[in-house]
């Protein structure tokens, strides 16, 4: 991230933003369960305020420093730092109740890389698990905002796709200033 993105990021107005604007409209109602996972935390905002929501949280972050950053400021808490990129997550099929990520993927380099990276998180939720997310819209106050930065803003008509394409259902994709998402992974099938 460039010097000012950095410091938004880690801002209390940031914080404030993410909790009353973002997660508490997107997720009052949903029950998490009691182990969640959140890609890409960067200084923790997000993180800061699932850790009250669910019994255990481990955040991925792929940046090793930023990670170790976040190990310290969570130290003695719920909350789990694990260094690894998040379109290669090292966790087994179905470890998780909820996954997330929040406003994050459009800093992923390429497509097919936020492709994988949903893909791993459908991958580790337990069947009916859910996976929640934010995101902002491409504009171009963005791009220059992220000068020097990756800045690869999905377009929400990707997105469903392909969280239709992982299996999820139901899925609910709000676009307003920016988009949220709320799917659930597949469930087992049933046979009678």
């Amino acid at each position: 991230m460039n010097e000012q993105h950095a410091e938004l990021c880690a801002s209390s107005e940031w914080a404030e933003h993410l909790a009353v604007d973002i997660l508490s409209p997107l997720l009052s109602d949903i029950d998490l369960g009691a182990d969640m996972l959140e890609v890409g935390p960067g200084p923790g905002a997000s993180t800061q305020w699932l850790r009250h929501r669910v019994t255990r949280l481990v955040a991925v972050d792929a940046d090793p420093v930023a990670a170790d950053k976040l190990r310290e400021r969570f130290a003695d808490t719920n909350v789990e730092v694990v260094s690894v990129d998040g379109s290669t997550l090292p966790f087994q099929d179905g470890s998780f109740d909820a996954a997330g990520a929040f406003t994050m993927l459009h800093h992923v380099a390429s497509v097919e890389q936020q492709r994988r990276v949903l893909a791993e998180m459908v991958r580790v939720l337990r069947p009916g698990g859910v996976l929640v997310g934010s995101d902002s819209l491409a504009s171009e106050d963005l791009r220059r905002f992220h000068a020097g930065d990756t800045y690869n803003p999905v377009e929400p008509e990707r997105l469903l796709g392909w969280l239709r394409e992982l299996g999820c259902n139901p899925i609910h994709l709000s676009v307003h200033k920016g988009q949220t998402f709320l799917a659930y992974a597949p469930a087992p099938e049933v046979f009678s």
